[in-house]
C-alpha cells in the first residue's frame, strides 16, 4: 500500500544552552500509516515531536507540509494545520472534569454564547466509548489515576480529528488490556489516512504496530526504513551503537529473613467499598516481589498505604520484625521505606527545583551540618549518582524541567536510592525509561 509523505523535516537543528538537541535532522512523515521513532532518553525524540506540534521552533533547518513550507509559531497554528499530540508528561487540569479538559480552549457552544456542557458531556462519552472507558465525563481529572488520565489525553486528541497525530510513549501507564484498546483504534486512524507519529521504549510494541521505523541517537538520525524486516537487534544496534550492554543477568542467591510483611492492610474508597481490600504479603531480603493488578486495581494505593500517603488506612505494618508506628512519609522514609512513584510529575519531582536539589530531596539529612548544608558533599554524591544511573544533563543546576522524560525518571531513581533503602518500591518503575537504562 502506498502511503504518501505528510509531513518532512530537512536539515532540522535544534540548540538548547549547553546542548544542541538535533542534528541536522531529515524526517518524513507517513500518511496512512504508523511511523516509529525510537531512541535513547535524551536522544531528541520529544523535542523533534515538540517542533511538528508548534511547541518549538528549529534553530535551523525547514517544515514542509504537502510540499510546501511551514512554520508553527504555537501549538494553535499545528492545530490548523491538523496536527495533534499527546505528550509524555501529561497536560491536563487536575480541578477541571474530564469533559472540560478535553474541550479546553475548543468549547462547544450555543450560538457562541455559553458553554453547550450537555454537547460536551455527550462527545466525551462518545470518546470514551470508542476507548472502551468508563469514565464519567464529570469527574475531575485530579481524582484519576495515571493510567486513566493518560486515556483522557488520547481522548482530548482524538477529539481534534487531526490528519497528524503524534503519541508520545502513549503506553507508558496503560496494562496490557489498554494497550489492546489503543491499538485498534490506532488502526481506525490508519485506514482514514491518518499519519501517526508513535514513541516508545518497549521495542516488541513498535515492532508489531509500526510501518515505518526512524531511530535517533544523540540528536542524529542513525537509521530510516520500512519496518519489513525490523527486528529488536536491529534498533538496539541503531539506538545505542551496538548490539547489547551489560544487561541484567538472573543470578540465583539465598534469601534472608522477612524484611517486610503487611496484614490485612485496607484503604476505604471515595464513594464506599474498598481501594485496598484486605491485603497482607510478606518480602524477605534479597526477593523481588511482583505485585500486579489492572488499572485501578489498588496496586499505586496500596504502595501509598506503605508510605504512610493515607492516614485513614487499616492494618499492620512490620520492618524487620518491629511494627511500623510512624505515620508520615519521612517516618517511613527513616525506617528504610522509599517509594519510586508512578506519577513522576506530581508526586516525583519539584519542576522549578534543580536536578541536584531534586535527587537529594529525600536525603538532605545526610549533608545537614548544624546549620547549613554540606554543598559540596551533596554535589559530589549528585554526580555520583547521575554517573551510575547515566544521567544525560548540562549541568546538574539545571531546572530537572529541562530533562527529557526517561532521564526526569532517573532523577527520581537516584533520589529513592541515595535514602539507602531497607525496601524500595516500584510503581511503574521503567515509565519512559530506554532498553539500556532498564539495563
Amino acid at each position: 500500500m502506498d502511503h504518501p509523505i505528510g509531513l518532512q523535516i530537512r536539515g532540522g537543528t535544534k540548540v538548547y544552552p549547553g546542548t544542541r538537541a538535533l542534528k541536522s535532522v531529515d524526517f518524513d512523515l507517513r500518511m496512512g500509516a504508523v511511523n516509529v521513532l525510537v531512541g535513547e532518553n535524551g536522544a531528541g525524540k520529544s523535542t523533534m515531536m515538540k517542533v511538528i506540534a508548534g511547541v518549538e521552533r528549529l534553530t535551523e533547518g525547514t517544515v514542509l507540509m504537502d510540499g510546501h513550507e511551514v512554520q508553527f509559531n504555537s501549538t494553535d497554528d499545528a492545530a490548523r494545520h491538523g496536527i495533534g499530540i499527546v505528550f509524555q508528561e501529561l497536560n491536563l487540569f487536575p480541578n477541571m472534569t474530564v469533559a472540560e479538559n478535553i474541550f479546553i480552549t475548543r468549547e462547544k457552544t450555543r450560538f457562541g454564547v455559553d458553554i453547550d456542557r450537555s454537547a460536551q458531556r455527550a462527545a466525551t462519552r462518545a470518546l470514551m466509548q470508542r476507548l472502551e472507558h468508563d469514565i464519567d465525563p464529570d469527574t475531575p481529572v485530579g481524582t484519576l489515576r495515571v493510567g486513566q488520565q493518560q486515556i483522557v489525553e488520547i481522548a482530548k486528541s482524538l477529539s481534534q480529528n487531526a490528519r497528524i497525530l503524534i503519541l508520545d510513549e502513549p503506553t507508558s501507564a496503560l496494562s496490557a488490556a489498554e494497550v489492546e484498546i489503543l491499538f485498534r483504534v490506532i488502526a481506525d486512524l490508519k485506514r482514514d489516512g491518518v499519519g501517526i507519529v508513535y514513541i516508545s521504549h518497549r521495542l516488541e510494541e513498535l515492532i508489531r504496530i509500526g510501518d515505518y521505523i526512524t531511530v535517533l541517537r544523540d540528536g542524529a538520525i542513525t537509521g530510516a526504513r520500512s519496518m519489513e524486516g525490523v527486528d529488536v537487534p536491529w534498533i538496539v544496534r541503531n539506538m545505542i551503537g551496538e548490539a547489547s550492554k551489560d544487561f541484567a543477568k538472573t543470578e540465583h542467591h539465598p534469601y534472608g529473613p522477612e524484611i517486610f510483611r503487611a496484614e490485612d492492610i485496607c484503604l476505604p474508597r471515595i464513594g464506599g467499598g474498598l481501594a485496598v481490600d484486605h491485603v497482607s504479603l510478606s518480602l524477605r531480603a534479597g526477593e523481588i516481589l511482583g505485585v500486579y493488578g489492572l488499572m485501578g486495581a489498588g496496586r499505586t494505593e496500596f504502595l501509598e498505604c506503605v508510605m504512610g500517603r493515607h492516614d485513614h488506612a487499616r492494618g499492620q505494618f512490620f520492618v524487620e520484625g518491629t511494627p511500623l508506628r510512624e505515620k508520615d512519609v519521612a517516618g517511613r522514609i527513616a525506617r528504610g521505606i522509599a517509594l519510586i512513584p508512578e506519577d513522576r510529575k506530581n508526586d516525583g519531582l519539584v519542576q522549578m527545583l534543580a536536578i541536584r536539589e531534586n535527587m537529594t530531596l529525600s536525603s538532605l539529612g545526610d549533608f545537614t551540618r548544624i546549620f547549613h548544608m554540606d554543598l559540596a558533599a551533596e554535589r559530589s554524591r549528585v554526580a555520583d549518582f547521575v554517573k551510575r544511573l547515566v544521567v544525560k544533563i548540562a549541568s546538574m543546576e539545571n531546572p530537572v524541567s529541562s530533562l527529557s522524560g526517561g532521564n526526569q525518571q532517573k532523577v527520581v531513581i537516584g533520589k529513592a536510592l541515595m535514602t539507602k533503602p531497607k525496601i524500595l518500591l516500584m510503581d511503574e518503575p521503567s515509565r519512559g525509561i530506554d532498553i539500556g537504562a532498564k539495563a
